[in-house]
Parts: C-alpha cells; sequence; structure tokens
C-alpha cells in the first residue's frame, strides 16, 4: 500500500472516529424515578425501613419542610417518618404530577407537584394539601442513587 493510500484510509478513519456517533452514557431518568417511586411509597407506608433505601449513607442529608429542618438520616427517620407521617396520619397517599429529572453526572436534581391526602389520627378527619417539591440525589460508589437533600412546601398564597 502506498504512502499517500495509508495516510488517506488514516484520515478518513480519524475522520469517521471524530465525526460519527458518540458513545453517550445511558439515561439516568429511569433509575433516578425509581428512587422518587420508593420515596413515595415509604411516605404512604410511613415505613422507616423502606425510607432508609432511598436516603443516602451520609451525616450531611437534610429534609426541609414546613414544620422544621431535619438534619441526618436519624432525625429524618425520627421526625419526618415516625412522628409526622406514621404518628400525625393513620392513612397517607402522595401523589406528583410534573416531574422533571435533571441528571448532572453523580447528581441530579428532581422537581415535581405534589398531592398529599391523609386521615389524621387523631379524630379520622380528612387532610389534603397542594404542594411542590425539590429533590437532590446523589449516585454512590455502587452507581446507585440516593436522596441527599429534600426540600418541600406548600403551594404559594397569591395575593388578592
Amino acid at each position: 500500500m502506498s504512502a499517500a493510500l495509508r495516510f488517506t484510509s488514516t484520515l478518513c478513519l480519524l475522520l469517521f472516529t471524530a465525526c460519527g456517533p458518540q458513545s453517550r452514557a445511558p439515561d439516568q431518568t429511569p433509575a433516578i424515578r425509581a428512587v422518587v417511586d420508593m420515596y413515595l411509597a415509604s411516605v404512604d407506608a410511613a415505613d422507616p425501613a423502606l425510607a432508609r433505601q432511598v436516603w443516602a449513607e451520609r451525616d450531611d442529608i437534610s429534609f426541609i419542610h414546613p414544620l422544621g429542618h431535619e438534619e441526618g438520616w436519624e432525625q429524618i427517620k425520627s421526625n419526618v417518618y415516625v412522628k409526622l407521617m406514621g404518628g400525625l396520619f393513620s392513612a397517607r397517599k402522595l401523589k406528583i404530577e410534573r416531574i422533571t429529572v435533571k441528571p448532572h453526572g453523580d447528581s441530579a436534581v428532581v422537581e415535581f407537584y405534589w398531592n398529599f391526602s391523609a386521615t389524621l389520627r387523631q379524630d379520622g378527619s380528612s387532610v389534603t394539601t397542594r404542594g411542590r417539591e425539590t429533590q437532590v440525589l446523589l449516585r454512590d460508589s455502587k452507581g446507585n442513587w440516593k436522596l441527599a437533600h429534600v426540600h418541600y412546601s406548600e403551594m404559594p398564597v397569591k395575593p388578592s
């Protein structure tokens, strides 16, 4: 093979490699959405054991809500799952809509609007609230997505 032909072949191969389809990281949205779905199930069941599978095993995880600011797994477990969800309500259903998943390498931001229907343990009356939530997820060393932060609030009050 002549030098010119080798050069042309090599150049074509390099151009094809550079301009051809690029390998992309797999879409992480389904894996992240699975964590959100398990989070919803953990709230509905007020189940700390199920919630433990969703949250990162780190001291710096947090949960901000209208009644408090929980820091670390023990506070989230005790104050959100046991006292609030399990202690205040005898039944719960958290439904979401308008979910947006934004992966950023080994982290992701999830935003959604929610409807929460529950039955008060104290007197059996029904409660329904609406709001919005932002979640921050991190990918651990095993490649699993875990919650690191949740911030939720009820819908803003419109000025009259």
